[in-house]
């Protein structure tokens, strides 16, 4: 890769930036929405917000913006519901995220699993997303070789970077 070609973290994410596209943000909203509507087919906005620890009031705000973009409705009393579009976005979203998190199971990741799953899923393309579940349907097809990663990755995870190391 020629030099001229790097960016920071921001600057890719600034090169992708779509006016119409979620923010991570909006993202996190729509997967928990998504994930706590269940069988009566809304949440409130007090619960979302609670879910999500923020104050109901930043809760509103983004539930607004989300329903200006058309992924769901919000009635005055703090009802939300999602659209036919929102809904298929929360179900990628949630499946996304489950991807990811099986992943890092996988490889023996054992540090906190959402934080690292939450941090990597805003960052990661559609592309590499599929071949990591390309990945783990291997595994699950094939459970003799999926032992055998298991049994090498347990022998070899010492052997590259200290587990604790700080780099500050």
């Amino acid at each position: 890769m020629a030099t001229s070609q790097f960016h920071t973290v921001r600057g890719y994410q600034m090169l992708e930036q779509n006016k119409d596209q979620l923010t991570p943000a909006m993202e996190d909203y729509l997967e928990m929405i998504y994930r706590n509507i269940g069988k009566v087919g809304f949440i409130r906005i007090n619960r979302l917000a609670q879910l999500l620890n923020v104050k109901a009031s930043s809760a509103t705000k983004m539930v607004q913006k989300l329903g200006q973009m058309g992924l769901l409705r919000y009635e005055r009393y703090g009802i939300i519901t999602l659209t036919e579009s929102g809904m298929k976005m929360g179900e990628f979203l949630l499946e996304r995220h489950n991807i990811i998190e099986s992943f890092l199971k996988k490889i023996g990741s054992n540090k906190d699993i959402l934080k690292e799953a939450e941090l990597i899923e805003h960052n990661i393309s559609t592309d590499t997303l599929n071949n990591i579940k390309i990945l783990l349907d291997f595994f699950e097809h094939k459970p003799e070789i999926s032992r055998q990663f298991d049994e090498y990755r347990n022998k070899r995870s010492s052997t590259y970077l200290p587990v604790n190391f700080k780099f500050r």
